[in-house]
């Protein structure tokens, strides 16, 4: 993988976007050499908004100068050219159908509650009881599996995983320890990050919870967007 020319990968993202540690882990585990470059979403770069005049937002994987949007859609994407290189979907097409149909619960269910959380549309005890029995869901699905890829690392952890330090931020102003409430999702967590490609892709939860408490300072604790 030549690190320059057509071949060059770029990956527009910011530390603290659940969506941007997705591409993050996945080029890691597959020994992708990539350029980070790091965005300002008050003040949003050309190069951004070129690549995804769409939704104007992070993550945006550039590679052979051509933009990849959607973290679920770069994710299927760095799959499917590296794919000899640590596999993430599974090979059986019915299992990564309920890959995908997982894949989008999480993105749905549990960034519905993170997000009402911290743009403050709901005080964080309101959250909780939605919130755990969202991720009890989650944990009857994993079963007694290591991995939702099974024995290894795959496409629907990276999903997971990426919202497990927002988790361990949303413990910080609220009653909940998720691994009171979860405890067989928390031991797979913990597994998860035992790998290094995965825990130094993730944000570090104190950091994430003081950007959160600066953006509530930003919004006055009420409403608003940040995207």
């Amino acid at each position: 993988m030549a690190s320059d020319g057509d071949d060059k990968v770029v990956l527009l993202n910011t530390y603290v976007s659940m969506f941007a540690m997705r591409p993050k882990m996945a080029l890691a585990l597959k020994g992708i050499p990539y350029e980070s470059k790091v965005e300002d979403l008050g003040n949003k770069s050309s190069l951004l908004l070129e690549m995804n005049p769409v939704h104007k937002k992070i993550p945006v994987l550039i590679h052979n100068r051509k933009p990849v949007c959607e973290s679920l859609i770069i994710l299927e994407y760095i799959d499917e050219v590296w794919k000899d290189k640590f596999p993430l979907l599974p090979s059986d097409p019915y299992k990564r159908a309920q890959a995908r149909f997982w894949a989008d619960f999480i993105d749905k269910k549990i960034f519905e509650c993170i997000g009402a959380w911290l743009f403050k549309k709901k005080d964080a005890k309101d959250i909780k009881e939605e919130l755990v029995e969202k991720l009890k869901v989650l944990e009857g699905e994993l079963g007694e599996e290591a991995y939702y890829g099974g024995e290894k690392i795959g496409f629907l952890d990276l999903v997971l995983v990426s919202y497990y330090t927002w988790l361990l931020a949303f413990e910080k102003d609220a009653e909940f320890s998720v691994e009171a409430e979860v405890p067989k999702l928390s031991e797979w967590a913990k597994r998860c990050l035992q790998n290094e490609s995965v825990s130094t892709s993730l944000a570090d939860p104190l950091k994430l919870y003081e950007f959160t408490l600066q953006l509530w300072e930003r919004l006055g604790r009420g409403g608003g967007a940040y995207n």
